[in-house]
């Protein structure tokens, strides 16, 4: 067998597809899951036990185990326990959420406890509800300093991505196997499709040094 690219070219636009839904995927759970991890970290900064430690064993079990067995549990066993059958776009959606909610919730934990006492201490001077001093004052601070952990997590997100073509749904992995199990070429699909995942990966991993050294060092701190 010999290494021939140019099968790939009548089949770009397939890829092209499954790289849309990759991308949407990606974009969608990686918005929800940010701003439920925004909420999930100030739970975890609660001095009340009975909130931390359920939120503390979410974190801990989503980051310690694998995403597949996840995303495994979400499509075959919740419906099972549940009794409750799951689409498996639905079932994509909610276990790279959860996933995502808990990596973020940590890099927004740690962009908190960095804003220093004097902040709180004026929003109190100025009599701010806490609704306000999240919204107007923690928040845009914590955004912040989390944006390069955060787009770090999206980029990694989107490598994981790859697993949900296990679950039969159409992203750039499911098409690129498939095809290349019709075509009988796996040299090429495969390559193409891991060169397709860099050249999207890799811009943001440049831009995250970007951000962090051009802009953030500027106005974060």
């Amino acid at each position: 067998m010999h290494l021939d690219l140019g099968i790939v070219a009548s089949y770009w636009l397939v890829l092209l597809k499954g790289l849309g839904l990759t991308i949407a995927f990606t974009s969608g759970c990686a918005v929800l899951g940010s701003l439920l991890g925004f909420c999930l970290s100030l739970l975890r900064l609660s001095p009340s036990r009975w909130i931390k430690a359920p939120t503390w064993l979410y974190v801990e079990l989503f980051r310690g185990t694998p995403l597949l067995i996840q995303l495994f549990w979400i499509f075959f066993c919740f419906p099972v326990v549940f009794r409750l059958p799951i689409p498996p776009y639905l079932s994509v959606i909610i276990s790279l959420t959860l996933y995502m909610t808990a990596i973020t919730s940590e890099t927004f934990r740690g962009a908190l406890k960095s804003i220093s006492g004097e902040q709180h201490d004026a929003c109190i001077a100025l009599s701010l509800s806490p609704q306000a001093k999240i919204l107007h004052v923690i928040f845009p601070q914590a955004l912040l300093r989390a944006i390069p952990p955060l787009l770090s997590n999206i980029i990694s997100l989107f490598k994981e991505s790859a697993l949900i073509s296990s679950v039969g749904v159409a992203d750039l992995m499911y098409v690129g196997q498939s095809i290349s199990n019709s075509t009988a070429r796996p040299l090429e699909f495969l390559t193409t499709v891991g060169i397709i995942y860099f050249l999207v990966a890799f811009p943001l991993t440049r831009l995250v040094g970007l951000v962090e050294t051009r802009f953030l060092r500027r106005f974060a701190y």
